[in-house]
């Protein structure tokens, strides 16, 4: 579990990253060649459709994201309030469900082992595994 000045220095990059850095990402986030990935989710209170970089790994049953500023994040309380969203990475969008929080132990096993080292670097805690909807891709535009 993060220390107290640990948690806090998150926040204060979660803050900047939320209203300066993530605006500038969703201008490259889900594009071919791009690291980052767009999720779509809806407002749990609003409604209002939303899209969010993050990034994500694709692995055999659907997508594991890392949770580096931890489960309590406007856009996973959206997925996980909905129980679906689409995620868009190297240009083509994938229609998932059943988010679901796994420690990283668990989604260690799914990752490469130069994912793993990566997140493990980052202190990444807690991922969300994601089941695609179908077989296969969703048909949105990008």
């Amino acid at each position: 579990m993060p220390t107290l000045p640990t948690r806090s220095a998150r926040n204060v990059v979660r803050t900047f990253n939320k209203h300066v850095l993530n605006p500038v990402m969703l201008l490259l986030a889900g594009r071919r060649h791009w690291y980052a990935t767009a999720i779509r989710h809806t407002g749990r209170t609003t409604g209002t459709v939303r899209t969010t970089p993050v990034v994500a790994e694709r692995v055999p049953d659907g997508f594991l994201t890392p949770l580096p500023y931890g489960t309590d994040v406007d856009w996973l309380r959206n997925v996980v309030a909905s129980g679906e969203a689409t995620i868009t990475v190297g240009g083509r969008s994938f229609d998932v469900v059943n988010p679901q929080i796994i420690g990283a132990d668990v989604a260690a096993e799914q990752l490469t082992p130069r994912r793993r080292r990566a997140f493990a670097r980052f202190g990444v805690e807690h991922f969300v595994k994601f089941s695609l909807a179908t077989d296969s891709e969703a048909h949105h535009g990008n």
